[in-house]
C-alpha cells in the first residue's frame, strides 16, 4: 500500500502536500510520503481547502460530507479522512499513482 493511504475503523487517511494556485487542480504523484495535489485555489479564507476537499471528491466519486481535514487547515501538509471507501478503493479511483 502507498505510504499516503493508512485505514483506520473511520475511514481512510490521506495525507497531502498541497500547492496552491496552481494553473489546474490535479494529482502530481507522491512527495515525501504524501499524495501531492495541485490546486487552482489560493490559500486565502479556507478557499484552498474547501477545494481540495470538493476536488477529492469528486476524483473518488464520495459525497463531499465523506471528506474530513483532521489536520493541517492552516498548513500545505494536510491528513483527510475518507469515509465510506477502503484503501484498495481509493488506489483504484485515483488510478494507481505509483511513485512510491
Amino acid at each position: 500500500m502507498p505510504d499516503y493511504l493508512s485505514e483506520t475503523a473511520d475511514g481512510v487517511i490521506l495525507s497531502l502536500v498541497v500547492q496552491p494556485r496552481s494553473s489546474k487542480n490535479q494529482l502530481a504523484g507522491c512527495h515525501d510520503g504524501a499524495l501531492k495535489v495541485r490546486l487552482t485555489a489560493p490559500p486565502v479564507d479556507g478557499a484552498a481547502n474547501k477545494c481540495c476537499c470538493a476536488f477529492l471528491a469528486k476524483l473518488l466519486r464520495v459525497p463531499l460530507r465523506d471528506i474530513e481535514i483532521l489536520s493541517g487547515v492552516r498548513s500545505r501538509h494536510k491528513r483527510l479522512l475518507i469515509h465510506g471507501l477502503c484503501q484498495n478503493d481509493i488506489i483504484e479511483r485515483l488510478g494507481a499513482i505509483n511513485d512510491e
